[in-house]
């Protein structure tokens, strides 16, 4: 497996992923993204992250059967590997670790 560690935005293409569970393809982890930050990004951007993802061991895909509704293209649908899901536990345990000695502030 390929460094272990995640930048945020992998972070959360990860949780998108794990959110979206059968129904992860690109178009939907798109969405979820931008629905869930507000934040937009290319199909580029996020098709390189999903690959990144798939290289380190995070991801497997699949492809599904062509529908009439996509011009007979098919999806390809992304579900977490058992170190994805160790990955994100790891992102959440430090984040929660760190925030736990950090001084409290008001803004």
């Amino acid at each position: 497996m390929k460094g272990t560690n995640l930048g945020e935005f992998q972070e959360i293409v990860l949780l998108s992923v794990l959110i979206l569970d059968d129904q992860a393809y690109g178009l939907q982890i798109q969405k979820e993204i931008s629905k869930r930050l507000d934040r937009s990004m290319s199909r580029g951007a996020l098709h390189a992250a999903l690959s990144r993802l798939e290289e380190k061991g995070f991801l497997e895909s699949h492809v599904g059967g062509a529908t009439a509704e996509r011009g007979g293209r098919r999806k390809r649908f992304y579900t977490l590997t058992q170190g994805g899901k160790m990955a994100l536990k790891q992102a959440k345990e430090i984040r929660e670790e760190m925030w736990s000695l950090a001084p409290k502030f008001s803004i």
